[in-house]
């Protein structure tokens, strides 16, 4: 099966029929503010995601590594504190462990310069996303624009 993310004004607007949804004033305020029917909330004063629906999200103190998501552990490598797993679903990254290339069964594919994802695969057929890849799925690809949005940020 193959999943279509769709993209209108450089934001996320779609990942395979499931709406994700911004504020009033998204010219001003690029942070979603839901994912379907799953209102995101965040840190008071901050972008840090702290839950997606009723699923809270746990980090480690001082930083923005998640601990856990609902009832998920979350695994991070020894060094550099680089996501792994979420619960059931193991990441992998492209040669440069810079990108995401697979939230467990899901592959990821990204436009030609590489910072957008653009389509996902999943073996199988299926009308859907599961509610539980879906969640996952959403958080990695949050968390890595994040990240590169920091990057971004320290190297101007």
């Amino acid at each position: 099966m193959d999943i279509e993310l769709t993209y209108r004004r450089g934001l996320l607007r779609d990942i395979g029929g499931v709406p994700v949804t911004y504020g009033k004033r998204e010219w001003l305020d690029t942070t979603p503010r839901a994912l379907g029917p799953w209102p995101l909330e965040y840190q008071r004063f901050s972008s840090t995601l702290s839950a997606v629906g009723s699923v809270g999200i746990t980090y480690r103190r001082w930083s923005a590594l998640p601990l856990s998501i609902g009832r998920w552990s979350c695994e991070h490598s020894r060094f550099g504190g680089t996501l792994q797993r979420i619960g059931p679903y193991a990441l992998r990254y492209d040669h440069l462990g810079n990108r995401v290339r697979a939230v467990g069964p899901l592959e990821i594919f990204y436009d030609r310069g590489g910072s957008r994802p653009i389509r996902l695969h999943l073996d199988g057929e299926g009308e859907s996303l599961s509610d539980d890849l879906l969640l996952a799925l959403f958080l990695v690809l949050f968390w890595q624009k994040q990240s590169w949005e920091a990057s971004a940020r320290a190297r101007s």
